[in-house]
């Protein structure tokens, strides 16, 4: 069975909001913490602390839920964020030790 996950990601002063979506969910975020798209969103604006994440079966309720954040508010994104997440620790900081 794969997995499929749709994250938020912030930089260091929570001032950008980022969404995206992968198949494996580590990898992704040690790309975005080494900065690995030199020129990437994320990249330029120094998101790599995992704030939130959903894990689906599907693909394509993946890639729609995906969609749905991103068409939303940030005040819509930092309550989604408050009610998993309410101290917005990077939920990957144990991952790379």
């Amino acid at each position: 069975m794969n997995s499929y996950y749709v994250y938020i990601l912030t930089n260091k002063n929570n001032t950008v909001l980022y969404t995206g979506f992968t198949n494996d969910l580590e990898n992704r975020i040690d790309s975005h913490k080494r900065r690995v798209i030199k020129k990437s969103f994320t990249a330029r604006y120094n998101c790599d602390k995992l704030l939130y994440f959903e894990e689906f079966e599907n693909v394509s309720e993946a890639s729609y839920r995906e969609k749905q954040i991103k068409k939303y508010r940030r005040d819509w994104k930092e309550n989604l964020i408050n009610e998993n997440n309410p101290d917005w620790i990077d939920l990957s900081k144990d991952w790379f030790d």
